[in-house]
């Protein structure tokens, strides 16, 4: 199990420092340039990164990074700038025709991968040929020390679970081991879980999670000696393992229904045990809800097929008090408390229209609605029609946003700078030189839509407290029947879990957090 929690943030820095220090004297100056890049666009997308499990990178000597691909091109871009190791990707071939990616993608060194599947007008022979150059591509790479990132479903998914993997790691991983000198570190396998709270949604967390490298022995070792068709049977036996070990790193599901329920069941246990301690966590964060939920899956894994009917009914109940609970517009913990007001004037503004809005705020917040308002809309427009399925939502809204935004920002400059005299004249503290005029209002239109972006989420919060508080005076009865049943229902989760060894560990203010051998 990686490290979550607290206890891993002072690793992680040392960590950090250590491994950004060699990669930035090792790795080509491109490289360096397009992953900084990478990095303002992960940070401006996510809220938060968390990263976890630092120290399961070996630093010495390459392997093969897998893991699964539900999130389009956010999961090769979390992976490229997360790993503190320089990283070497194998793209399918067609995606470097995309504009600006492809010359991106050649510039950090990513290697066409030329799948069988995509050559229909070569014949088998040549198909072969050119996957096979492929592959020594990437294996020459892995073989030299660098590491190799794969996901080994071969596509972009929404589903809970991991796809039919195809055996393309297991062979390049052997392949690199057959190009390596005896006096090289052996390379690896080294699983990393990708965790969205809401995959498609700007300004959400993630969580990447680096577990120990795949320990490969009897059947599965390194054997030069092995025929081709031994060679095929080992690839897809590595293959069988590497997919054991991603479905328990994801925390894969079998439906996204089961996955809800599952963190519906995290969310009350949590909020129960804060009630029983008397005490008031902190928001949840990312690594805590996967850590939690993983938790719930242990059991559920543990009891399903032991206890089916048992199981089966105590989900049932835990889905008839969900829906109960969202009827009142409720979360687990406003059964106990009403959340508090972030500010009492916030609370008057949400009273007001959208235009009194406009003269209640100061002018960086005026500037950020008039200039980034029209991009953000029609960055939302151009997501939903682009976007065949929502996996792909995400990476529609990164690389055009990246682009829309900034030239948001330069058409205002632009149109400040020609008209510096009005706005001069308005608002004198904006200067009455041209440049100077463009320049000012530029950034005020990149730091207006951050406060803007951040007012939002706040006023959101406001509007929930405001309603939460007026639910509870009116709904008496119903919360205080909830409260009992989220007691029962915590309970009967903690009894069917007993004397299961479960992950992590239970803080006194019943937060999960990772468990002393753990960290």
């Amino acid at each position: 199990m990686a490290c979550f929690g607290p206890s891993c943030r002072g690793v992680r820095a040392r960590l950090c420092m250590g491994y950004a220090g060699a990669m930035s004297k090792g790795a080509p100056r491109a490289y360096r340039l397009v992953v900084g890049f990478m990095r303002l666009l992960v940070r401006a997308f996510f809220r938060r990164v968390h990263v976890t499990g630092l120290d399961h990178v070996p630093e010495d000597g390459g392997g093969i990074v897998v893991s699964w691909h539900p999130n389009g091109l956010i999961d090769p871009g979390l992976v490229l700038t997360q790993m503190p190791r320089q990283v070497v990707f194998g793209a399918r071939h067609g995606i470097f025709r995309w504009p600006l990616l492809g010359y991106l993608m050649r510039q950090i060194g990513t290697v066409p991968i030329y799948r069988k599947v995509d050559l229909p007008k070569l014949s088998t022979a040549d198909r072969g040929k050119e996957n096979a150059r492929s592959l020594d591509a990437l294996a020459g790479a892995v073989a030299r020390g660098s590491f190799a990132a794969l996901f080994p479903e071969g596509v972009s998914h929404d589903a809970p679970h991991l796809m039919e993997l195809k055996t393309g790691a297991a062979r390049l991983f052997y392949r690199a081991l057959s190009m390596q000198s005896d006096d090289q570190p052996p390379a690896v396998i080294l699983p990393v879980g990708l965790h969205y709270d809401q995959k498609d949604l700007f300004r959400s967390s993630a969580l990447v999670s680096f577990h120990p490298p795949i320990e490969l022995s009897g059947k599965l070792a390194y054997d030069p000696d092995l025929d081709e068709k031994q060679s095929r049977e080992q690839a897809r036996a590595l293959t069988d393992e590497i997919e054991r070990v991603l479905d328990e790193v994801v925390l894969a599901t079998d439906s996204w229904p089961l996955h809800q329920l599952m963190h519906r069941a995290r969310k009350l246990i949590r909020a129960e045990r804060a009630k029983r301690a008397g005490a008031l966590p902190p928001p949840s964060t990312v690594d805590e809800r996967v850590l939690g939920f993983a938790r719930i899956r242990a059991g559920y894994n543990a009891l399903v097929d032991e206890q089916p009917d048992e199981v089966q009914a105590l989900l049932r109940r835990v889905e008839d008090y969900d829906a109960d609970l969202a009827a009142l517009g409720l979360r687990d913990a406003d059964l106990d408390r009403s959340p508090r007001l972030v500010a009492p004037w916030l609370a008057a503004l949400l009273l007001l229209q959208v235009l009194t809005v406009f003269f209640v705020l100061p002018p960086l917040m005026v500037v950020g609605w008039v200039v980034n308002g029209p991009a953000a809309v029609f960055l939302l427009l151009v997501s939903w029609a682009a976007s065949k399925r929502r996996k792909d939502e995400a990476t529609v809204k990164v690389l055009v946003g990246a682009l829309l935004f900034p030239l948001s920002w330069l058409g205002a400059a632009i149109a400040a700078t020609y008209a510096h005299g009005p706005l001069h004249a308005a608002f004198p503290s904006i200067p009455d030189t041209p440049i100077l005029a463009g320049l000012m209002v530029a950034v005020l239109a990149a730091a207006g839509g951050a406060a803007a972006v951040r007012y939002l989420r706040v006023a959101r919060e406001t509007a929930r407290a405001v309603r939460v508080r007026l639910t509870r005076q009116l709904r008496r009865r119903a919360i205080e029947r909830l409260r009992f049943e989220r007691a029962e229902l915590h309970d009967a989760l903690i009894g069917f879990a007993e004397g299961i060894d479960l992950p992590g560990a239970v803080a006194a203010d019943g937060r999960v957090v990772a468990a002393p051998d753990q960290s």
